[in-house]
């Protein structure tokens, strides 16, 4: 065949030759159009091309990224599919769904468990061989244990992000958000991802990282999620006939909702703000349905992981292995608050807002700047992660040597100094019956050092220059330790910076205030998670599930909403900012104001290539090998319409499918029947992980070239279709609330050819429109 330009078979075999259409009459409509035969051309239509980025940051690399396809694909295949189901089928796919969710629930229940378990048995074998060490007076061989211990454990991490998986690196939450948004990037949620999240998350946290846990295990529920609604895998022969029902993104976006609110329940413990995570800040889409089923899966959560903690009663679970359900139980401190307190907790929201958009400001610049650094390759990410655990190892020993021993107070119910187990009261190097303070910060797990400032045992356990120096050091090391090549979480460090400057406000305030030091600090972690993640119902609701206290649930409400509301005067929440900075298409709930001034016909990218319903193979060959377009308008037109009309959308998968069927005539004739008789809807059933069909798996001959295909039983005949002059903004919301991968832009007036253009989700973004039309001001 030939070859041609791009822009030669854009309306191939159509009756009208390449007829482009009007702009829409709107503010910055082109007016100096050509009439030529009654029809309206736009020649810059054609030059028209989308400029945006379709690449995304995954890992340290870019890839090439795509849309979700959650709209359902009404073609005769489909509705043929739906017509022939039973009862019984429609039950077993109902049962599946549930079965699906529960077993959702049982992995990452079980997964979160064995998180914990190692953490703490690696951890705390790592801190007692320190102690023992220290006990001995043996402070330099303490420290090489100590720091030798977390580089062995930070290498394991960053080798596993760097070589095998460089999409496990970080919290995760954003790439998740950005899937449920309706945008797929590469190995976002595979196998490996999984693996090395789960692994690479127990060994950076039990390096001593200022990182968490619980943002990479939302991101684990997701992958646990995306694996199990793969359908099967027919090329590993693990495939069943009732998972074929999954074979579509729409029901794995339901599951992977299911996932990510799992993910929350096993790493907080908190089904319930596991449910409103989901629908506050991961999902774009929520029904009722959904909610019912992302309960069910946190529910089987809870139920998991308390049976696992109670068999752990019993001691069989290692050095650390032991712990309630409620993580920092705080049930024994009474709330009574005053008028001093009320002005405190104000201070502590807008002194939470400042530090949290602070935070994420930091945040962003180290993200951009190890973004340059580690493009040299994953040799530089592995020893970026060596110098930050050495660096973190020198802070958390060497800052209580310059701390003074306190006296341990008297008629304590705990040991103190605690001697080979963790506690409160680490001893370091200070002499019988005294403790280091910061150590007991310091030299602790993550979750140890937050109950510990959580405690209201005793108000004097910590000086206010032992808590500013802990504050100043979380926040410097977490900043600088997000972004690496190891999975790692925010959660739990604005936790620990924002507790410490809550107890240290506590402290200052003394008998002046009512509250003690831990519901002050308490206070303070839930300031700075508002400030930083912009999040109000869940993180209420998390917060007071971790500590058993609904007594707090007033002030921790008010705090966070001052918090959020002060943090969005400077800028975005920390999630938002990083999915900005990986290049990810996120379609806000809300459009931008200079949107309205716009309509749908303004930003319509070209050239459109258009197919007839009763298409040459040679013409489908030469438009997919052109483009990278993946949905095509089917125009059907005279001998088999009495006029050209829009017939409605086909999918590049689906196009790929048909031609493997080779199912071609000679003859331009219809062959719907036979194409219905040869194939079956789940033929064209979306396969896992991105395995489809590829142009380079076909094997067309070349006198097969000439031949013709009939489109009609793969075409959508109901595609959502917007008139030109709608406004973009309107279009947006549609666009989003819908899940759309494709909007068809249809013509206002008769006479012209029955489609504008596509809308897709890069048309929406401010880099194109802006590009578009760059005098337009973006605040108005």
């Amino acid at each position: 065949m030939e070859k041609m330009e791009e822009s030669d078979i854009e309306n191939e075999g159509a009756m009208y030759d390449r007829k482009d259409m009007e702009s829409n009459g709107s503010l910055f409509s082109d007016r100096d159009n050509i009439v030529n035969n009654n029809t309206i051309r736009e020649p810059l239509l054609r030059k028209r091309v989308n400029t945006t980025s379709q690449i995304a940051i995954v890992g340290a690399k870019v890839y090439p990224i795509e849309s979700l396809d959650y709209e359902i694909v009404e073609n005769d295949l489909f509705k043929q599919d739906w017509r022939s189901r039973k009862k019984v089928q429609i039950f077993q796919y109902i049962v599946l769904k549930w079965t699906l969710a529960l077993l959702i629930g049982l992995g990452t229940g079980v997964v979160g468990f064995f998180n914990n378990l190692a953490v703490e048995n690696i951890a705390g074998f790592k801190l007692l061989l320190t102690s023992n060490l220290m006990l001995k007076h043996k402070y330099y061989l303490a420290f090489a244990a100590f720091a030798g211990c977390n580089v062995v454990l930070a290498s394991c991490a960053a080798v596993l992000c760097a070589y095998i998986a460089p999409a496990a690196a970080g919290s995760g939450i954003p790439e998740v958000k950005a899937y449920l948004n309706g945008v797929d990037a590469h190995s976002i949620l595979a196998p490996s991802t999984l693996f090395v999240k789960i692994f690479g998350s127990i060994f950076g946290v039990a390096a001593g990282f200022v990182v968490g846990k619980e943002g990479p295990m939302v991101h684990t529920g997701a992958c646990i999620a995306n694996l199990l609604g793969q359908g099967g895998s027919r090329r590993y022969h693990l495939t069943w006939k009732w998972l074929r029902y999954f074979k579509n993104d729409r029901d794995r976006r339901d599951l992977i909702t299911c996932g990510a609110a799992a993910g929350v329940a096993a790493a907080f413990r908190a089904p319930v703000g596991g449910v409103l995570f989901a629908l506050e800040e991961a999902a774009s889409w929520w029904r009722s349905a959904l909610l019912w089923r992302t309960f069910f899966t946190t529910a089987v959560v809870a139920v998991v992981l308390r049976s696992l903690i109670e068999f752990c009663r019993s001691g069989k679970c290692g050095l650390f292995g032991q712990g309630g359900l409620i993580m920092f139980d705080m049930n024994s401190a009474v709330p009574e608050y005053n008028s001093v307190d009320v002005v405190a907790v104000i201070l502590l929201g807008i002194i939470g807002g400042i530090f949290g958009s602070l935070y994420n400001y930091l945040v962003d610049k180290v993200l951009r700047a190890y973004s340059i650094i580690t493009e040299r390759g994953p040799a530089v990410k592995v020893m970026l992660v060596i110098i930050i655990s050495l660096l973190t190892s020198c802070c958390a020993y060497g800052l209580p040597w310059f701390t003074k021993c306190t006296p341990c107070p008297v008629g304590l119910d705990v040991q103190c100094p605690t001697i080979g187990r963790s506690g409160n009261y680490k001893n370091f190097q200070c002499p019988p019956s005294h403790y280091n303070d910061l150590a007991s910060l310091l030299l602790n797990t993550n979750d140890d050092a937050i109950r510990n400032l959580f405690s209201s045992r005793n108000e004097d356990e910590f000086s206010l220059s032992t808590l500013f120096t802990f504050f100043a050091a979380v926040f410097c090391l977490g900043i600088i330790t997000y972004g690496i090549a190891v999975p790692s979480g925010l959660f739990i460090p604005v936790i620990l910076a924002g507790a410490s400057y809550g107890r240290l406000i506590g402290t200052f305030l003394g008998t002046i205030s009512n509250l003690d030091a831990g519901l002050f600090a308490l206070l303070g972690a839930a300031s700075f998670l508002g400030g930083t993640m912009r999040m109000t119902v869940s993180l209420c609701v998390i917060l007071l599930e971790l500590t058993n206290n609904l007594l707090m649930l007033p002030l921790v409400m008010f705090v966070l909403l001052i918090s959020k509301t002060v943090a969005d005067c400077f800028n975005k929440g920390v999630y938002d900012q990083i999915v900005t900075m990986k290049g990810l298409p996120y379609l806000e709930a809300h459009a931008e104001p200079y949107l309205r001034q716009l309509v749908a016909g303004d930003v319509v990218s070209g050239p459109l290539i258009t197919f007839s319903a009763v298409e040459k193979v040679g013409n489908i060959i030469h438009a997919l090998k052109m483009t990278r377009h993946n949905g095509f308008p089917v125009i059907d037109e005279p001998p088999f319409t009495d006029a050209q009309e829009l017939c409605g959308l086909v999918l590049r998968s689906h196009l790929l499918v048909l031609l493997k069927g080779k199912k071609f005539s000679k003859q331009r004739v219809l062959m719907g029947t036979e194409v219905l008789r040869r194939f079956h809807a789940f033929d064209f059933a979306k396969a896992g992980s991105g395995k489809g069909l590829k142009l380079e798996d076909l094997d067309i001959e070349e006198e097969e070239m000439e031949m013709y295909v009939d489109l009609h039983p793969i075409t959508n005949t109901s595609p959502y279709t917007v008139v030109e002059t709608m406004s973009l903004a309107k279009a947006a919301m549609l666009f989003r609330e819908l899940g759309l991968r494709h909007l068809c832009v249809v013509p206002k007036t008769p006479g012209r050819p029955p489609i504008v253009g596509i809308l897709t989700r890069h048309d929406f973004m401010p880099e194109h429109v802006l590009g578009l039309y760059p005098h337009m001001n973006p605040d108005k």
